[in-house]
């Protein structure tokens, strides 16, 4: 959903002062309160991303499709460039695929050089696909290993994308991950002026994301 970062803002101001047990941090006549406002709309867009990278996808919404111009390989494997602004997959499959992938591997793990193998047993198959994130010299892509042939087609292919605030002020975040978001909001503000209540704040945030 697309939420008015002044909105959003408001709301994790309201959060650290409900949670706060000394003197409210919201007064009109603080001179420090513009400043802490300022820390908590510059602090929005890493919490949205810290959260929604951390949520289960159950709790995730649809995203944005990607999945054009496939380049194919040896074997029925392929890659294709993910956009700009990739941040997490949420689903993937190819057409002949028996399930979807929504964890993929990098290149540091031990399986990806397994995907390289000629022998469909050893690499992932279209029974058993596997899915990499990598960088390549054409920049960030997914490869995924593999399908039967290469007339096989994307039939999912679903990502969140990092969180911005647009030139409308409005910052798209996952709705059932909205209230984390605020929450971590608020504790990256109150570290950065060392405030302690942080630490609470974090373990709230995390708590709504179980």
């Amino acid at each position: 959903m697309i939420v008015q970062a002044e909105k959003m803002a408001k709301d994790v101001r309201i959060a650290v002062d409900m949670n706060h047990d000394s003197t409210p941090l919201l007064l009109e006549d603080d001179i420090d309160t513009i400043s802490f406002n300022d820390i908590i709309y510059a602090k929005l867009t890493d919490a949205v991303r810290m959260v929604e990278m951390e949520a289960p996808l159950h709790l995730l919404e649809q995203g944005h499709q990607f999945g054009e111009n496939i380049v194919w390989g040896d074997g029925g494997k392929g890659w294709l460039i993910l956009p700009d602004d990739f941040m997490r997959l949420v689903v993937f499959k190819m057409s002949d695929w028996r399930h979807s992938v929504s964890e993929a591997i990098t290149q540091d793990d031990p399986k990806y050089s397994r995907q390289w193998s000629k022998w469909k047993g050893i690499c992932g198959n279209p029974e058993k696909p596997v899915v990499a994130i990598v960088n390549r010299a054409e920049g960030n892509v997914l490869e995924f290993f593999s399908c039967n042939d290469d007339t096989a087609t994307v039939e999912q292919a679903v990502y969140i994308p990092l969180p911005r605030i647009d030139l409308d002020g409005g910052i798209d975040v996952s709705e059932k991950c909205y209230k984390a978001a605020v929450y971590r909001a608020g504790a990256l503000a109150l570290s950065s002026i060392g405030d302690q209540l942080a630490t609470t704040m974090v373990e709230l945030s995390k708590s709504l994301l179980d």
